[in-house]
């Protein structure tokens, strides 16, 4: 991979008002090397996306809450963003994590555009099912890996500008929750690679989305069966394009 040249910004999503939020953040030990700036995260969906309630519901199984439609608006203006700038890739955070900087740096010197690379998460809360694309990737000991399936999660990824706008072209229904959709690599063809072990980690505080997400939610008579054939239909598509050629490996 080419060193140098390539043009990297990082930007850390942040609620405008999360001063200690922010203030743990810049404590993290960020190198100074290692410009980066906070980008207010978005309370609401913004121009160009559009939220369907029944839809989500037979997607997703419930009505999203105002914090993922905010979490969802500024992922993809970020992404939006990228397309429009001067940088070759971004490398996108949260403001609720920890990082090996060491390692993030050497990351964003690197040109994952000319690899191939366009999406790369640097953490996630779910095993999956994976595959090992190359080993030592960027230094010794860590792996690249494919994953196949949810594994959830967007507090830390590098994204070039082809991923950008590959994403921008296939999410834009907002009927379910940002990783989610971008988890669906059979759907939208972004393969989803990973680094491992993390080189990022998410910190134990409450989330800025809250909790009722997971509360159990009563599916409308009237979408019961749309909702039961869209599970069926998703779990088909997954076990035909996503699923088959991943096992686990040793």
């Amino acid at each position: 991979m080419a060193r140098g040249s390539v043009r990297t910004k990082i930007f850390v999503i942040s609620m405008r008002d999360a001063a200690q939020r922010r203030h743990a953040f810049i404590s993290s030990g960020i190198p100074k090397s290692m410009p980066w700036d906070f980008f207010d995260a978005h309370e609401k969906l913004h121009a160009g996306l559009h939220y369907d309630e029944d839809k989500a519901i037979i997607a997703k199984g419930r009505p999203l809450k105002p914090g993922e439609l905010g979490c969802f608006s500024s992922h993809h203006a970020l992404w939006q963003k990228l397309l429009k700038d001067d940088a070759d890739q971004y490398l996108i955070l949260e403001d609720d994590i920890l990082a090996d900087w060491s390692f993030l740096k050497s990351l964003i010197a690197e040109d994952h555009g000319e690899s191939g690379h366009d999406y790369i998460r640097l953490y996630y809360k779910k095993p999956a099912p994976q595959r090992i694309l190359q080993r030592d990737f960027v230094c010794r000991t860590t792996r690249l890996i494919e994953l196949s399936g949810y594994c959830f999660g967007t507090q830390a990824y590098l994204l070039t500008k082809n991923g950008a706008q590959r994403f921008l072209d296939n999410i834009n229904a907002v009927d379910r929750p940002i990783d989610d959709q971008m988890d669906r690599s059979w759907v939208h063809g972004v393969p989803n690679l990973a680094v491992f072990p993390f080189p990022v980690l998410e910190r134990a505080i409450p989330s800025a989305i809250g909790t009722s997400r997971f509360e159990n939610y009563q599916i409308p008579e009237r979408l019961k069966l749309r909702r039961f054939v869209s599970r069926q239909w998703e779990r088909a598509a997954y076990q035909i394009l996503g699923r088959r050629r991943f096992r686990f490996q040793l």
